[in-house]
């Protein structure tokens, strides 16, 4: 059996569809797919090739090997449904683009970095996106969300009366209920009532607007970085992300545990229900990243120890 265009194209649509229904996002994959399948018709070819995958995953010149072999896994991926139906298809197998994926070391934003970046995002020049960017600056330092939630927020996600905040379908469709501090709930009914004032007729029901009264998109992280540079933090090695004030938050949460003598192991469940994680491994990974933590930890080893009998 062999594929058209139309029925790769279908083929695709099916893929993503069964793929969407188990929880997986796939926006990469939703966007990056396609330009591949029209690969493959320009090439005049009717289904998968090692060859040809090889080819398109490697296409973006003065890429890093780590971006060409994750282009091929979405292929892989593809390819392995496609399969089922069609038996000429190729899968491209793993290890074709060797690479060595590192995790990134996270910036440790300090207390006076996040003050600073405040202050750098006061300081824009229109009012509604100054107040903005300085509340979701603090709102993602104080709830360790990850930046693409905080701007998918609708106002009806958080409840004025409980102090609740819901993120709703978020990574692998999760959803969670974060309580929030007075003070987080002071600042957000300040920016509420400022953005009403300065934007009577917004365009989209989300809790943080745009200056056209929209919803806050990708530009986010590029505003964000040129915050960094005006707030003078240190960019002389990976500039600091919004992703890292969420490194941040679980780090401060595990040292205020350990120092305050908080059983750790029995409340990371917690934290890592708190940030949307699907593993408890993946909040673990924050206590290996940081020295203060590890000095923490192996302090309390080492009292458990000397309590032995």
């Amino acid at each position: 059996m062999t594929t058209t265009t139309t029925t790769l194209e279908q083929a695709l649509n099916d893929y993503l569809a069964v793929r969407r229904a188990l929880g997986f996002k796939l926006a990469e994959n939703g966007r990056l797919l396609p330009d591949f399948v029209a690969s493959l018709e320009a090439a005049g070819a009717s289904t998968v090739t090692t060859e040809l995958a090889v080819a398109w995953a490697t296409q973006p010149t003065g890429c890093t090997p780590v971006w060409w072999a994750r282009r091929l896994a979405m292929v892989r991926g593809f390819a392995r449904h496609l399969s089922a139906i069609d038996p000429g298809t190729e899968v491209p197998p793993s290890g074709v683009l060797p690479h060595r994926c590192r995790r990134a070391t996270p910036y440790l934003y300090s207390d006076a970095d996040v003050a600073a970046l405040m202050a750098a995002a006061r300081a824009l020049r229109c009012p509604l996106r100054a107040a903005t960017y300085e509340t979701v600056i603090g709102l993602l330092a104080v709830t360790g969300m990850r930046s693409g939630e905080v701007r998918r927020l609708d106002r009806d996600h958080l409840d004025w009366d409980e102090g609740v905040l819901t993120v709703w379908n978020s990574k692998f469709h999760k959803s969670r209920a974060l309580p929030l501090h007075p003070a987080t709930m002071k600042a957000l009914g300040s920016y509420a009532r400022l953005r009403d004032e300065l934007c009577r007729h917004p365009k989209a029901p989300s809790l943080f607007l745009t200056t056209t009264g929209t919803r806050l998109g990708r530009g986010f992280n590029k505003v964000f970085a040129g915050l960094v540079r005006s707030a003078g933090l240190d960019c002389s090695g990976r500039a600091p992300r919004p992703h890292d004030l969420r490194h941040r938050f679980a780090v401060r949460t595990l040292i205020g545990w350990y120092r305050t003598g908080v059983n750790v192991d029995a409340h990371i469940p917690l934290l890592s229900t708190y940030l949307g994680h699907s593993n408890p491994e993946n909040t673990f990974w924050y206590l290996s990243a940081v020295p203060e933590l590890l000095l923490l930890a192996s302090q309390r080893v080492e009292r458990a120890q000397r309590c032995r009998p």
